[in-house]
């Protein structure tokens, strides 16, 4: 059933080992680079052209064509302006999340299938499905469900919990059962020499080496405020920007005692509420609510039946699973933590699993803070 496949070639060593996997099962495969950003913008500080120049290496070695196609529009649309907004509002957004659901597992799936005549799409994410790496078990009659890789330290079902069904009901994830280790070896027995070594992208690629507070001052204008501590209500110093900082976040204050942590921006006043050390009990919290939640394939069935789902939750991806109890609301999810985390931040997504399934996620828009010291 599907034997024509594009795989979003990064310039990484997973895609490449990924595509190589693909190419040795017999798939007729075609590469495709991606480009997200307009990078005569950000020129000096961001470029894809040495990814692109890896992406090329590796499509020649393998012998499979390489399509390079723009999406700068739609990343702009759905991703960039959201988060700016979002940034604009006092949140903190997930760009990486955004990427996933709206560009490669939306606007890629469609161009592959509209423009290359494609059965199937992969890429190099270290996730699975319930239809497995190859879709080997596909099943017209079912949804599929996204399950955690076997190497779980690389584990990015994270950021794939919002990837709509329509489009991994077709995707393939060829490194699904190795580790990191094991899929660098095969680049280098390969020959993918170029990349195999290569390191992991981190942060939001079109940055560059550029501090994040120095980028988002092209697009939000500053806006001086205070910051304030909330035991004290003493001003301790001053802030150029809201959209700059972050719960949890260490304010590098001079002159105090203890080190300051952001704990909540106030927008009426621009003002930004900090407490002094990292263990305050006010940034340890075991209660938000969140908006409409996005499930991966249906709603947990003990949701629907009988209105509390006792499943595992996490909002940063490098986090241990912490177990929990979720109940349905006017708006979206009302979650009870077992135990507190630290830094439980509106704007960011809530992400639930049972056992090695990730079951969808859902965005907090408001945590239930701890004030009693």
């Amino acid at each position: 059933m599907f034997r024509k496949v594009a795989i979003g070639i990064s310039g990484g060593v997973d895609s490449a080992v990924a595509a190589l996997l693909l190419k040795k099962s017999n798939f007729q495969v075609q590469g495709v680079f991606m480009r997200n950003w307009d990078g005569n913008y950000e020129a000096g500080f961001c470029t894809d052209e040495k990814d692109f120049e890896d992406a090329t290496f590796v499509c020649r070695k393998l012998d499979i064509p390489l399509h390079r196609v723009h999406f700068i529009k739609e990343y702009w649309n759905d991703v960039f302006s959201v988060v700016l907004r979002e940034y604009e509002t006092g949140l903190t957004p997930n760009p990486d999340i955004l990427c996933n659901r709206y560009i490669k597992f939306d606007s890629f799936f469609e161009h592959c299938r509209n423009n290359l005549a494609v059965d199937a799409i992969a890429t190099g994410h270290y996730a699975n499905t319930s239809f497995g790496p190859y879709l080997e078990q596909y099943n017209d009659n079912e949804g599929a469900r996204l399950l955690q890789p076997t190497d779980k330290h690389k584990d990015q079902t994270f950021f794939l919990s919002q990837v709509k069904q329509f489009s991994l009901r077709k995707c393939m994830f060829p490194i699904a059962n190795l580790l990191k280790s094991e899929v660098r070896e095969i680049a280098r027995k390969e020959g993918l020499l170029q990349v195999a070594s290569k390191r992991d992208s981190t942060g939001i690629c079109f940055i560059g080496k550029r501090r994040f507070k120095d980028f988002i001052e092209d697009f939000i204008k500053a806006r001086e405020g205070f910051f304030i501590d909330i035991d004290t209500g003493h001003v301790v110093g001053q802030h150029s920007g809201i959209h700059k900082w972050t719960v949890g976040q260490r304010c590098c204050l001079s002159n105090w005692k203890h080190a300051y942590f952001v704990f909540k921006k106030d927008l009426n006043t621009n003002n930004i509420y900090v407490v002094p050390g990292t263990q305050h009990p006010a940034l340890w919290n075991n209660l938000c609510t969140t908006e409409k939640p996005h499930w991966i394939c249906k709603e947990p069935p003990a949701l629907t039946d009988n209105g509390v789902l006792h499943c595992s939750f996490r909002f940063q991806h490098t986090k241990p699973l912490v177990p929990c109890r979720v109940v349905k609301n006017y708006e979206g999810l009302t979650i009870l933590l077992q135990n507190s985390l630290r830094a439980l931040t509106e704007g960011q997504f809530g992400v639930l699993y049972i056992d090695t399934e990730c079951l969808g996620s859902a965005k907090i828009n408001n945590v239930c803070h701890n004030l009693v010291q």
